[in-house]
């Protein structure tokens, strides 16, 4: 049964979840512009200087508008 046994090792590790954090600095998604195809991370938004609405969301650097927050699905950036 080694094979056997191997082969379900593989198929449980691939279905482990990914950690929270998309990366070692804490970033767990990025804000996107729907129009103008801006991306900025989580954590680069007070770097970058934008402007923030009420809400807290940031505000696209190219038009103004808001911004729309895109969670990180697995472990590496969050494109």
């Amino acid at each position: 049964m080694g094979i056997f046994s191997t082969v379900t090792e593989m198929l449980e590790g691939s279905t482990q979840r990914a950690p929270e954090t998309a990366g070692d600095d804490g970033s767990k998604g990025s804000f996107w512009c729907d129009d103008c195809g801006v991306r900025v991370r989580d954590v680069e938004v007070d770097a970058e200087g934008l402007d923030r609405d009420g809400d807290g969301t940031p505000a696209c650097p190219d038009c103004g508008d808001s911004m729309r927050f895109e969670r990180a699905s697995g472990s590496g950036c969050a494109c």
